[in-house]
């Protein structure tokens, strides 16, 4: 196995390892919690689930970044320039969403300091709690929705570009790409990222994402691509 078949395998595999941490940390296990109408008691209750969630968080976080290095020297080939960009706004998304990830260990750890000092101070700390759940929220739409929407918007123009893979792959993500941008705008004006409409523009590049990773897994880049790429650079 090739340099090449092997990025395409780590990426591919990097693809999912994120779009399973996203799915399961922050709607499966923090989402319940943190719209729980008591959710500094919730937190506190539910300690060891909240720390799963943030440690996918993290996960989901890290693996983007790898995504964007890995992929680097390929992409590179067909505009350096994009593929520098491409990895600079991984970075960037990856940096929002780790302080939205820091904003639930701030929440977890006033939650344990809630549930100690009683009714008295309730106000208080439900004041300070939302400010938490805010940030998180808003890194979470800036994030997760508008950053990662120009990420897959640059991913997608240089594999349609380059004929790395499929160019039905690549245009079914730019078209996808484009609507996660919608839903990340809209958010941003008020639309909930959870809402019905968020999730419908959402899933074009969610379903894209998990085709393609599935693709590069099993396939890999196209060798004759690669080929012409490289000699363009001689």
């Amino acid at each position: 196995m090739n340099s090449n078949r092997k990025t395409a395998v780590v990426v591919g595999a990097l693809f999912i390892t994120a779009t399973v941490a996203s799915i399961l940390g922050s709607l499966v296990l923090l989402s319940p919690i943190l719209d729980a109408a008591d959710y500094l008691a919730a937190v506190s209750a539910n300690e060891t689930q909240v720390l799963v969630g943030v440690l996918l968080e993290l996960t989901n976080s890290i693996a983007v970044v790898l995504i964007a290095v890995l992929l680097f020297p390929i992409l590179k080939l067909q505009n350096e320039a994009l593929a520098l960009g491409y990895v600079a706004f991984r970075i960037i998304e990856s940096v929002i969403l780790i302080v939205g990830t820091v904003s639930l260990l701030s929440l977890f750890t006033l939650s344990q300091e809630y549930v100690e000092a009683g009714a008295p101070d309730a106000a208080y700390f439900q004041t300070l709690g939302a400010s938490f759940v805010a940030v998180h929220g808003w890194t979470d739409m800036l994030g997760a929705m508008v950053i990662f929407g120009l990420t897959a918007l640059i991913l997608n123009y240089l594999l349609y570009q380059s004929k790395l893979v499929p160019r039905f792959i690549s245009v079914w993500g730019f078209i996808g790409a484009i609507l996660m941008l919608a839903a990340g705008l809209l958010g941003l004006f008020g639309l909930g990222y959870l809402s019905t409409t968020s999730m419908i523009l959402v899933l074009p590049l969610a379903l894209n994402e998990m085709v393609l990773a599935v693709w590069l897994i099993v396939k890999g880049f196209d060798p004759s691509a690669i080929a012409a790429l490289s000699a363009k650079q001689n």
